[in-house]
């Protein structure tokens, strides 16, 4: 186990000081591939909502990336590959799809917050209008 764990670090340190792959001629940006994974990220963190209507609808994701993107499956495949062997970019890569989902995972939690805020503010507001309506009606039937 452990020279297999020394092995894939090896080649790991290795790859990333050559190209392993040959670069393809018709490579996907990387901002193109980060949307794209970062949209395939979103796909599979809602695979089980969306994918009854999907199906319902006879929309395929990956057609949709597709035609969204402007690629097609071959260079999807060889753009991936190519950026999986320079560890260094598809690294970069990911730490940018990271970034876009926790900034938007801040941003639901703020409007959550939010949200939670404003309704525990109007069931306050609603008990003291109810302890003032109650005062109110002991203190005129005491008269």
């Amino acid at each position: 186990m452990k020279k297999l764990i020394i092995y894939g670090l090896g080649l790991l340190m290795l790859s990333c000081a050559e190209e392993v792959i040959e670069k393809p001629q018709n490579l996907i940006p990387k901002d193109k591939m980060v949307g794209i994974y970062h949209d395939l990220a979103l796909y599979n963190a809602a695979k089980n909502n969306i994918e009854p209507m999907m199906d319902y609808k006879e929309i395929s994701i990956m057609e949709h990336l597709y035609e969204k993107y402007g690629v097609d499956s071959v260079q999807l495949a060889a753009s991936d590959l190519y950026y999986a062997s320079v560890p260094l970019e598809y690294e970069e890569i990911y730490e940018k799809v990271e970034a876009i989902l926790m900034e938007k995972k801040s941003s639901l939690e703020l409007k959550n917050q939010r949200r939670n805020d404003s309704i525990r503010q109007i069931r306050l507001d609603k008990q003291e209008a109810d302890r003032a309506g109650t005062t109110t009606k002991k203190e005129v039937s005491e008269y």
